[in-house]
């Protein structure tokens, strides 16, 4: 009888561990999380892309070598995945919902153009995702929400750069536009270039848009209203590929004047494809290879032996954006999307294009670059500040 006792004892011991008990969790020493980032792979703008990528890949493998973050007590690394918008913003919003509904990431880097990043934006933020915007310079991506940052300049200060430049270096009196009126980015820097330029006290003489650089590839009318206004100065407000078949078909008509753009040009397929009709030209961009500050001229060393090339603008932009938001990351310590934002509006981040500090609308406080084609290279002209 006692021994039934205990036999019924110790099963009812088992049966008590089975059921009414669970097993103590084993939480994981280290996980991995995911980061996106969204840049036009293919299609005209696909040399930005290649940039864009390759930095966010340096950016993000100097982050887990130098151990990640520590989240809840957990080593947290970063595993970055890249979608290709192919400059359109329908594309676009695809990546983004496939970046946040099916690999979860804790923010978006990207992208390029303005268009897309318009069309991202509102996805991020539904989602409560960050995102940080990297060569999108029309003053309207930050202002969908606090979710959405940048860090490049914006065009009202962009545009009045190498409008300055044109006026006060060049001594241009007259100046001419030219410009896709397809794209938000180039509609809003012609604008601003004329602005900038008629305060300076100059005069626009001609003022000629096309339509999609995508397509089109002759730009011989409205050059030619241009050449018969006579400016002192071309404005061209595009992409390389474009701009580089403007001053192609500008110089095959004699119209021979100096000529600047935007950042949108800083791409050395700009050279290669203008050839000799692209030397003397001048464009704004947030970063130089030619910069002379030690992290400047460290990451170009790095990024031409992993690469083979020296880094654009677009590059170091890219690998900017992912070292902000990693470092806001690290610093909040959480994989939640309003703990990243948060800790990126305070950030103290110093990058390769300067140490980040944002306005109300989340835009950084930055200063600009002119650089100058010169031999087929691009030349470090100057800096100028906000």
């Amino acid at each position: 009888m006692r021994r039934l006792l205990a036999i019924i004892l110790v099963c009812a011991l088992i049966a008590g561990v089975g059921v009414g008990c669970k097993k103590a969790e084993v939480k994981p020493t280290e996980q991995v999380v995911n980061l996106g980032g969204i840049f036009p792979m293919t299609g005209s703008y696909a040399a930005f892309g290649t940039y864009s990528q390759n930095a966010m890949t340096m950016a993000v493998e100097e982050f887990n070598t130098a151990g990640g973050a520590t989240i809840d007590g957990v080593k947290t690394t970063i595993n970055y995945i890249n979608e290709d918008d192919a400059a359109s913003p329908e594309v676009g919003a695809s990546a983004a919902q496939k970046l946040i509904n099916q690999d979860k990431v804790i923010g978006i880097i990207g992208t390029v153009t303005s268009g897309v990043s318009l069309a991202i934006a509102p996805i991020a933020t539904a989602a409560g995702v960050p995102e940080i915007a990297t060569t999108s310079t029309n003053e309207k991506v930050t202002l969908v929400s606090d979710y959405i940052f940048r860090v490049c300049f914006i065009d009202p200060f962009q545009g009045p750069v190498i409008a300055n430049y044109a006026y006060n270096t060049v001594k241009a009196k007259t100046a001419a536009v030219i410009y896709d009126n397809a794209n938000d980015g180039t509609l809003l820097l012609a604008q601003c270039f004329k602005t900038g330029f008629e305060k300076d006290g100059g005069k626009i003489v001609a003022y000629e848009a096309f339509t999609n650089e995508n397509t089109t590839v002759d730009f011989n009318a409205q050059l030619t209203k241009i050449k018969a206004a006579k400016p002192e100065f071309l404005y061209v407000s595009c992409f390389y590929g474009a701009a580089a078949l403007i001053l192609k078909q500008a110089r095959a008509m004699g119209l021979n004047v100096p000529a600047g753009g935007s950042d949108g040009d800083d791409s050395p397929d700009l050279a290669k494809i203008g050839g000799a009709a692209a030397e003397g030209f001048v464009f704004s961009t947030n970063f130089s290879s030619g910069d002379p500050s030690p992290k400047g001229h460290n990451f170009v060393t790095a990024y031409t032996a992993k690469y083979g090339e020296a880094p654009g603008g677009p590059a170091a932009l890219a690998y900017d954006a992912t070292g902000l938001i990693l470092d806001a990351f690290k610093t909040a310590g959480s994989i939640k999307g309003s703990d990243i934002r948060d800790a990126i509006k305070n950030t103290t981040f110093t990058g390769i294009s300067g140490a980040y500090k944002f306005d109300a609308n989340r835009n950084p406080i930055k200063a600009a670059v002119i650089v100058q084609i010169k031999n087929g290279q691009q030349t470090y002209l100057m800096k100028i500040n906000p």
